[in-house]
């Protein structure tokens, strides 16, 4: 486990092997990826932690660590939503704990039975986290149309990326039951770079004069004030004497605006957008770091091999989804050393020929 196969170039490398063989790594830029990507998700998961004290932190109208402005406000008055939120919450973020422990090479070798058995409870806890995701996909981040369709496609693309790890390992295609696992937390991961580009997109356009339309509810439980509600947005005026409880009105969009609405407001326009851009860099990462390790493929699929040529599969080494199967390929996959030997038989044979005149 995490035994390096040539000896150290110098002392940094000496160094830093104490550091991450004991982890299971035998390489470090290996090391260096986990480090920074399971170290972002370790980081947003226990900045987060807090949001399950629902009324104490995440929906306490005096906690600056909470929801955004205005969320609670479905999420508190309708019981759809806040059992979604909760759901979403309790599960999602306890299965992205179990996550980065998957993905810790010295749990994979020296505790196999609690990877397979986190392995499943990280599964179990992702489907559901993601049922109470679509739960409040109509109000969080405004609920806009783009919105609720990333949210979807996410929805879609993490639960099948689950499904196809989940029948590969059940095939013993380890190679493949890597790649699948690999993208479905690295799409799930998007999240937070969603926010880092939030936080870009509304400092540019904090004064472009972008507006939005928001229900005078949402408004008045931001500011918590009818009258500086109507003082700031008359036109809720219908709402405040009951005539029209559903009242809209039109707010500026703006993330240094003058009260909580407007923050509210250009996080909701821009929320859809950030979360589709962060889906596209994260779906091209992963598939650019996947073609970058084609040594742990080779490695990993000699040993699916090894292990589906024990259980009796048919076509070992190729008995789950792989490419060869489904796709154009001139033949399946085998060993390398097979594929050695049948070459020198062929070379072999030609060489006994009699070539023609």
């Amino acid at each position: 486990m995490g035994a390096p196969s040539r000896p150290p170039a110098n002392g940094f490398v000496a160094a830093a092997r104490k550091v991450y063989n004991p982890v299971g790594f035998s390489k470090g830029y290996n090391f260096v990826l986990w480090f920074i990507f399971a170290g972002a998700l370790f980081g947003f998961i226990l900045a987060r932690l807090q949001y399950l004290n629902f009324y104490g932190v995440y929906c306490n109208p005096n906690s600056r660590d909470g929801a955004l402005p205005g969320e609670c406000y479905y999420y508190t008055k309708f019981d759809r939503y806040k059992v979604g939120i909760i759901l979403h919450l309790a599960c999602i973020l306890p299965a992205g704990l179990l996550a980065i422990l998957q993905f810790t090479p010295y749990i994979r070798y020296k505790a196999i039975m609690a990877h397979r058995v986190g392995g499943w409870l990280a599964i179990l806890l992702s489907v559901t986290g993601i049922a109470g995701a679509l739960m409040i996909a109509r109000r969080s981040f405004g609920g806009g149309i783009e919105a609720q369709t990333v949210t979807g496609v996410l929805a879609i693309v993490f639960l099948g990326s689950l499904l196809l790890a989940v029948i590969n390992i059940k095939k013993l295609q380890i190679e493949e039951h890597r790649k699948w696992m690999l993208r479905a937390w690295f799409y799930a991961g998007c999240i937070i770079t969603m926010r880092l580009i939030l936080v870009i997109t509304n400092t540019i356009t904090a004064s472009s004069g972008y507006q939005a339309t928001m229900p005078c509810a949402k408004i008045d439980f931001i500011l918590n004030s009818e009258e500086e509600l109507l003082l700031s947005y008359p036109a809720c005026a219908p709402f405040v004497n009951g005539t029209n409880l559903d009242q809209y009105t039109i707010i500026e969009a703006n993330f240094n605006g003058k009260d909580a609405a407007q923050i509210a407001a250009a996080v909701n326009i821009t929320a859809g957008m950030a979360l589709w851009l962060a889906f596209i860099i994260h779906a091209v990462g992963v598939e650019i770091y996947i073609h970058l390790t084609p040594a742990e493929h080779s490695r990993l699929r000699a040993i699916s091999y090894q292990r589906q040529l024990a259980a009796g599969k048919r076509n070992p080494g190729s008995a789950g989804l792989t490419a060869d199967r489904l796709g154009d390929s001139d033949g399946l996959w085998t060993p390398r050393e097979e594929r050695a030997k049948g070459e020198g038989a062929d070379i072999s044979k030609d060489s006994l020929q009699t070539p023609s005149p």
